[in-house]
């Protein structure tokens, strides 16, 4: 599989896992006026949410390891929701309508993300896979 057929796939699989998150969890919404637009802002959304994962979340991993290992890994939770609302922030710094409305939609929104992606990465094949 080429590299951009996996970067494709990879971020088909975010927006359809933050498509997922706008309809259970309230709070996280696309305002967008037709269907095209919508899947326009969510693949939007999806660049900029794998380019703050890929950027920043190493980092904060590697200078919050000590909160890592004394939480056993709980802090992690908080990390991920901020950086879901980081990324509903840039969005609507660029103009994309994609809201998230506070922390605790964030939380949510992040574990949501996180299972449905899981879930479609089983499913899906990447290229790493040797299947």
């Amino acid at each position: 599989m080429s590299d951009a057929l996996a970067l494709t796939i990879r971020v088909a699989v975010i927006a359809v896992s933050l498509w997922v998150a706008t309809l259970i969890v309230p709070g996280i919404g696309v305002s967008a006026a037709g269907t095209g637009a919508q899947v326009g802002t969510l693949i939007g959304v999806a660049l900029i949410f794998g380019l703050v994962n890929a950027v920043l979340k190493p980092l904060i991993k590697v200078v919050g390891c000590p909160l890592y290992i004394l939480t056993l890994g709980l802090v992690g939770l908080v990390v991920n929701a901020l950086l879901f609302l980081l990324v509903g922030l840039i969005a609507d710094g660029v103009n994309l309508p994609f809201a998230v409305d506070g922390f605790w939609a964030a939380f949510l929104g992040a574990i949501v993300v996180a299972v449905v992606g899981f879930v479609l990465h089983v499913a899906i094949p990447d290229r790493y896979d040797q299947r």
